[in-house]
């Protein structure tokens, strides 16, 4: 559903830029068809979901805190100012699971209720409960 729309150099397609925009409308909602229900499952069983904004997460430096996009080449990442060396995905991963601890201790910044990472406002059901974070 959310493949681009076909074209090339020689014959354009038409209405690419529509077709963009509803992928990209898609790719929003599968997003929130994916954290409700895992949610929902987790307060049931007594635990919380903490939303943590992934942008640079694979590119900061897990060691030094140093972000930058030479940092990361393909799976292996080589912080450019601290030295540090680990697979990318890792890297990415334990920065993630910082920005979550740091959320729940109180020093994260919160994520406006109903707007996903592309800053489109975004159709939710009350999540009361949940926190939620940058």
């Amino acid at each position: 559903m959310s493949a681009s729309a076909a074209a090339t150099q020689e014959a354009p397609g038409k209405r690419v830029r529509q077709k963009a925009g509803l992928n990209r409308a898609i790719l929003d909602q599968g997003w929130s068809l994916f954290t409700e229900p895992l949610a929902y499952k987790l307060e049931w069983r007594g635990g919380e979901l903490v939303l943590v904004h992934p942008a640079c997460t694979s590119q900061r430096c897990h060691a030094c805190a140093h972000t930058h996009a030479d940092n990361r080449k393909g799976e292996v990442f080589r912080c450019r100012s601290f030295g540090y060396t680990d697979h990318a995905n890792l890297n990415a991963a334990k920065n993630t699971l910082a920005a979550g601890h740091a959320v729940l201790a109180g020093d994260g910044q919160a994520l406006v209720e109903g707007q996903l990472q592309s800053g489109r406002p975004v159709k939710r059901e009350p999540t009361e409960g949940l926190r939620h974070a940058a």
